[in-house]
């Protein structure tokens, strides 16, 4: 530790530490605009500037070591004039537009500009004009004349996201922070650049010119898109969401979010939101009042459970859903004498699998790993903040190991196999065989033996000589079709190795809906045509579900299907008889247990939309109707505090409940194989209704063919030509993109589009031709 004296008060810091930590650890403000806490020191806008004593001039805080015994003056007459002239010359090109830009308010400059600038410049030249740049449907850099040059957000792109997308070009007061040549900012990670920004060149397009920052009204809140449980502040005006920004939590999202957290909120005020229960009468949508549509569904759960026993009942639920949804609709179901409720809804193999998977560990542990084996994950696009601190701590020691399809660049070095997700189990089996061998035991009963390759045994090297490691099962490996039989090889690898086994939970209350037994049967047992019932809550079939197509067929033998819904779509008016409008995260209190076991609740931010009401209250009263016992609840809190208790974090466990893996004879299929991903913004209802989100190149790329270079020059093709594939005997025509770290023999065709609901499983053969 180094102590210095700062502005009269004696300070310790650990050596090596800038003049800007020390004065941060006391709470002295010192002015700024280039530095930041998370991003490396530019020293480039100088506006920090204090004496130091004997040197010959101010010296920049952000970027002066600290040394025993030094004496550093923050305010003296000497560091403010030298502050002063800074302001002076930051504001000498800087256009006077204060009152039509969408940072006043909220800019750094303008309260510097306050307490350092003058009344008047003496700059009489022509202001310099930087002219705007469209660089995508989410930042508007429609005023770069007003970019003061602190390189924040080139910064943020090279360090944080990993990609750098923005630049400086030129010199001097020429120079101008650009994309490369008419590209776009494609990060998914990208809106931090706008929080990032201290003055208004960097603002966001979906909130231009929308509200003033004192006119909005701020409540805390929690991100539902993903199991990480990022924290962020809804701001709101006129009972609507206005806007959705970072919220610091170190321990979770530090202060990051990703644009899924950040954007989706223009669908909360989408055009398909349903205000009214509608009941369908004659192949016709018909409004109703509460009351007529509750007493419906009762009567229809009450005679089908008569008539056709209480398993003729089963429920789908969108792990969007808060806890206490959840707990009501599981003992809705479970009150009725059924157990097929379910919210695992891409998981077909439900074999032995973890009571309530979970993360492994905490969040911020993430950033001290030295070995991570991932598997079957697009750790990228489904937990952008976590692919973060991976990222970062790649940087360090970390080394970064995968078994996947390929397809998909993490931006960080890594080393492992790509292959068809019919070879996922060849290769797991392999690497468990190498640690076997190491450490002069058997593996697991039914493990196919097999030749170890060298990609394994480097796999199976890297995680041996680790000391803090972790194998983490991904979306695509949840999903697989032997998903018990991968988890039983992770199991026994993480054991042998000393390493963390955990789960990168899909939804953001995944774990929450394990905790209070909201899964069941599984997915295929209720869509197995068996059930004369079927409650949906915050599901569209065509997106939500592995194989639309037999979720259609399904629902379509089912007497009644009843969706609590806050939206309506094609697909959902289609299929089902009654629609309870319910409101979302934001207009009802919702706890959310995220990836790590944190139980956060929210409150809510804006009324209910019309005469839409929170599920909790809806499935209360549906209890009273159905004379079923405990839904006697006065308050989301009671239900909480049924629902979850202070030792529930001990009901968390990874572990496979198989002894075994049960396909021993397993093969790869032959010819091409589907892998698929969930987009990153086509997870939930939210997400796929905001407007802006589905103009990036994410959303399109989820409606592509991905094929590997082989296949693309075989079939010669150009990008964006097309493509039919053809799987299970239905065909449709694709645009077909390069991807070229696919796995060779592999097609990605994304799941929860209008094509996936055309085609068959997430998993499988397909064929593909020059259409």
């Amino acid at each position: 530790m180094v102590e210095i004296e700062l502005d009269g008060k004696a300070v310790e810091v650990p050596q090596g530490s800038m003049v800007m930590h020390a004065a941060t650890k006391l709470g002295t403000y010192i002015p700024h605009f280039c530095y930041h806490k998370k991003l490396s020191i530019a020293a480039n806008c100088r506006m920090c500037l204090v004496e130091v004593e004997k040197a010959p001039k101010p010296l920049p805080a952000c970027a002066t070591p600290v040394t025993q015994g030094m004496k550093v003056f923050t305010h003296s007459a000497k560091a403010v004039e030298a502050q002063r002239s800074v302001m002076e010359f930051l504001l000498i090109n800087h256009p006077l537009d204060c009152p039509i830009c969408d940072q006043g308010g909220e800019c750094q400059l303008q309260d510097l500009a306050v307490g350092y600038g003058k009344s008047n410049s003496r700059y009489e030249e022509d202001k310099r004009v930087v002219f705007h740049k469209n660089v995508g449907p989410l930042i508007s850099m429609q005023e770069m004349s007003r970019c003061i040059h602190c390189t924040r957000c080139v910064r943020f792109g090279q360090e944080v996201a990993g990609v750098m997308e923005l630049g400086m070009v030129n010199r001097g007061e020429h120079s101008e922070i650009t994309t490369f040549t008419g590209q776009t900012i494609d990060s998914e990670l990208s809106g931090n650049m706008i929080d990032l920004c201290p003055v208004g060149a960097l603002t966001s397009k979906p909130f231009r010119y929308a509200a003033r920052t004192w006119e909005l009204g701020r409540k805390r809140s929690v991100s539902p898109h993903d199991s990480l449980g990022a924290n962020a502040t809804v701001q709101t005006k006129a009972n609507k969401v206005m806007r959705v920004v970072a919220l610091d939590n170190e321990e979770i999202n530090e202060c990051w979010i990703s644009d899924r957290d950040r954007f989706s909120y223009e669908g909360l005020n989408s055009t398909d939101r349903v205000t009214t229960p509608m009941v369908k009468q004659g192949g016709q949508w018909l409004e109703t009042d509460w009351e007529s549509a509750m007493n419906y569904v009762a009567h229809s759960l009450k005679t089908i459970s008569a008539e056709n026993g209480p398993e003729a009942i089963g429920a789908l639920a969108h792990p969007i859903s808060s806890t206490e949804e959840l707990h009501l609709l599981q003992k809705l179901v479970r009150g009725l004498g059924s157990n097929q409720v379910e919210t695992r809804l891409r998981q077909t193999d439900v074999t032995g699998s973890a009571s309530a998977p979970w993360l492994g560990m905490p969040i911020a542990q993430v950033s001290g790993l030295d070995r991570a084996l991932v598997i079957g994950s697009f750790l990228r696009k489904d937990q952008p903040l976590i692919a973060l601190r991976m990222r970062a701590a790649a940087k360090r020691n970390l080394q970064v190991l995968r078994i996947d399809a390929g397809g998909d660049d993490w931006l960080m070095p890594s080393v492992g196999i790509a292959a068809s997700p019919g070879a996922w189990l060849n290769a797991l089996s392999e690497v468990a065989q190498a640690v076997a061998k190491a450490k002069s035991t058997s593996v697991p009963s039914g493990t196919i033996s097999l030749p170890v390759t060298a990609s394994a045994q480097k796999i199976a090297d890297s995680l041996l000589s680790g000391t803090t490691s972790s194998v983490l099962l991904g979306s695509a490996t949840v999903a697989h079709p032997h998903a018990s039989d991968l988890h039983v090889l992770a199991q026994f690898i993480a054991e042998q190795t000393g390493a963390t086994l955990g789960f990168l939970p899909v939804g953001g209350n995944a774990v929450g809906a394990s905790l209070v037994n909201a899964n069941g049967a599984g997915v295929n047992s209720i869509l197995s045509g068996d059930r004369r019932a079927v409650l949906l809550m915050n599901i569209e079939p065509d997106a939500d579900l592995p194989n639309a197509l037999q979720a259609r067929a399904a629902l379509a033998k089912a007497n009644t299907v009843i969706a609590l819904s806050a939206f309506k779509s094609p697909d959902l008016l289609e299929v089902a008889d009654v629609i309870l409008p319910i409101s979302t995260y934001t207009e009802t209190v919702s706890t959310f247990v995220n990836a790590e076991g944190r139980t956060q609740t929210i409150q809510p931010a804006v009324k209910p939309l019309g005469d839409s009401r929170p599920a909790w209250k809806v499935l209360r009263v549906l209890g009273g109707l159905l004379n079923l016992d405990g839904f006697l609840f006065n308050s989301p809190e009671e239900v909480l505090g049924e629902a979850l208790s202070e030792n529930d974090l001990n009901k968390l466990s990874n572990q496979s409940t198989a002894a075994g893996l049960g396909n021993t004879n397993l093969s790869p299929a032959k010819g091409l194989e589907r892998i698929s991903d969930v987009g990153i913004y086509a997870g939930d209802p939210i997400v796929r209704r905001s407007s802006a989100l589905q103009l990036t190149r994410d959303a399109k790329r989820s409606n592509q063919l991905g094929l590997g270079q082989a296949l693309f020059n075989e079939l010669g093709l150009k990008e964006g030509d097309a493509v039919r594939v053809t799987q299970d005997g239905h065909s449709i025509d694709l645009p077909a993109t390069l991807e070229s770290y696919l796995a060779a023999g592999t097609v990605r065709i994304s799941a929860g589009t209008h094509a996936n609901a055309q085609l068959g499983p997430m998993f499988g053969s397909v064929t593909v031709s020059k259409a």
